[in-house]
């Protein structure tokens, strides 16, 4: 149900009963659409509901318990890595009124001491990915040699996320049924389904969640990276944030442009975009990722979708999608009642799941052959579940509800109700006839959350900030190329570079071009001087 960004990096291991999938920042199909603005929450708070003007220098005096923390650092069960809790105000607007505790994780720089440079952040996207596990399964073991010699790799899960108090909606047989709800109603009864079940969801996030929901902004989230950064010990932020992460790391940089180091910000998103906007766009962009992979398809003998042409395969896809709304498939999952068979909506994500990383069109030209000929959709929903971090007991991560509870509060809704999104399918249609559909439904849970938004569109130009590095895949379906050119020109400091490539996010993809690039800015502080090209 619905699609987000998430951050692109291998999984060294599979877990049961998903496929070993390249991942990148959580690409999930469950709340919105990936709609993040800036907000906080709060009266007299000098963020709140505005276009990003720099805080003062200075660390207010009620903030000052917190800046001076220092990490008790211990072990946490994975061989090489420390862990930390540190405290942060519930509300900035009101530090006194209690305090949200953040799960901070490290691994040592690995050369000499005289050499090490600092902390470098890294953060996969979502919103709701989890920082600590992309650091523990991918960043601070894949990053290059050079890099991680130097830098104290780390990792915060943001507020709501994962083991920094996550937020939690359902349990995970209801999220089954959530994830299985029909997104492209065919009539006024199929409507009413999807909205009670986004009601239902929302409700529950209400109930288990409670005044948490009012400070997972993007803005708290920036201001808790720099009680981090202090506690650190670092001057300024050195940051690797993909996808969700480039808009907390512009969020960041606007907040404080003179604490900015070394800001990479891949798989950028535009901050000054409505969330409609945001919604036709990566639309837009998912169509593109799938035009890629339909014409490396149809060149192939055996291409479930045929071999005329993609728009051909366009086609196919949308009528086997239809074939499945009216009578799904059997799975092979074996849960109670005789488990999830799939469905339009599940095979949906599987699809999308495939079109974050081009090393994944073969499993998915392969679960598609299994489906469409054999009627074996077992391979799809593995895409699916590994899509929404389902894992082979039936068990969620928070993912989806963090997600939720973020982009609901960052932005106001794309739509207010279902005669808004029917009145806007013809122009989601153009923008992806086989997506289009569903991804406008998908944009209208944010109709129904139980929290005001409390942020808005706005340009982030973080005057005075040490030049930033904003990379951008010419063929990214999550995050549309034309957003790193913007949010690039938006910053005051901001360089361009871009990868000409499918897939979503640059870094780490094989472009040693693009690699070269970040390495050397992120070792020597030295930014392209000009909009830089890669292939």
């Amino acid at each position: 149900m619905g699609t987000t960004s998430r951050a692109r990096r291998p999984r060294p291991q599979g877990r049961p009963g998903t496929p070993r999938l390249r991942r990148g920042v959580l690409a999930l199909l469950a709340a919105a659409l990936l709609i993040p603005g800036c907000s906080s929450d709060g009266s007299g708070d000098p963020t709140a509901n505005v276009a990003l003007a720099a805080l003062p220098r200075a660390t207010p005096k009620q903030l000052a318990p917190y800046y001076d923390q220092k990490p008790r650092w211990r072990a946490c069960g994975v061989p090489d890595f420390e862990c930390a809790t540190l405290r942060v105000p519930r509300d900035y607007a009101a530090p006194g009124a209690g305090d949200l505790r953040l799960a901070v994780s490290r691994k040592r720089a690995t050369g000499k001491a005289a050499d090490r440079l600092g902390s470098l952040l890294v953060n996969p996207g979502g919103p709701g990915g989890s920082a600590i596990d992309y650091l523990q399964s991918y960043a601070a073991l894949g990053y290059p040699d050079k890099v991680r010699a130097r830098y104290d790799m780390v990792a915060v899960d943001p507020r709501g996320v994962a083991r920094s108090e996550p937020v939690t909606c359902l349990n995970d047989r209801q999220m089954d049924t959530y994830t299985q709800t029909d997104v492209t109603p065919d009539d006024a009864a199929e409507t009413t389904r999807l909205t009670t079940s986004y009601r239902k969801f929302t409700a529950g996030c209400e109930q288990r969640a409670g005044g948490l929901l009012k400070h997972v902004s993007t803005v708290e989230a920036a201001r808790d990276m720099d009680v981090v950064r202090a506690a650190l010990g670092d001057g300024k932020l050195t940051y690797v944030g993909a996808s969700y992460g480039t808009f907390l790391g512009a969020t960041y940089a606007g907040l404080f442009p003179d604490r900015v180091g070394r800001l990479v910000l891949d798989g950028a998103m535009d901050p000054s975009l409505s969330a409609r906007r945001m919604n036709e766009d990566q639309t837009a962009g998912f169509e593109t990722a799938f035009q890629s992979f339909a014409k490396d398809c149809v060149r192939s003998a055996g291409c479930p979708l045929g071999r005329k042409s993609p728009a051909d395969a366009g086609r196919r896809l949308k009528a086997f999608f239809a074939d499945l709304d009216r009578s799904p498939i059997p799975a092979g999952d074996p849960g109670p009642a005789g488990g999830r068979a799939l469905g339009e909506a599940l095979a949906t994500t599987g699809v999308i799941a495939a079109m974050y990383d081009e090393s994944a069109w073969p499993q998915l030209r392969d679960a598609l052959d299994a489906a469409m000929r054999d009627r074996d959709g077992s391979a799809l929903l593995a895409l699916s579940d590994s899509y929404y971090e389902r894992d082979g007991d039936g068990a969620y991560s928070n993912l989806m509800y963090a997600n939720a509870a973020v982009n609901c509060l960052d932005l106001p809704p794309s739509f207010g109700s279902p005669d808004d999104v029917k009145a806007a399918l013809p122009a989601f249609r153009k923008a992806s006839p086989v997506f289009g559909e569903g991804l406008a439904w998908s944009a209208l849970n944010c109709a129904y959350w139980p929290v005001k938004a409390t942020g808005e569109p706005h340009r982030i130009e973080a005057k005075g900030a040490a030049p930033i590095l904003v990379a951008g895949t010419t063929r990214d379906p999550a995050t549309p190329y034309r957003w790193a050119k913007a949010l690039a020109a938006q910053l005051s400091s901001g360089r361009l570079l871009t990868y000409e490539g499918d897939g979503h996010t640059a870094y780490g993809r094989g472009s040693r071009c693009v690699d070269d690039t970040i390495n050397t800015y992120l070792l020597q502080g030295r930014a392209p001087r000009t909009a830089k090209r890669c292939a």
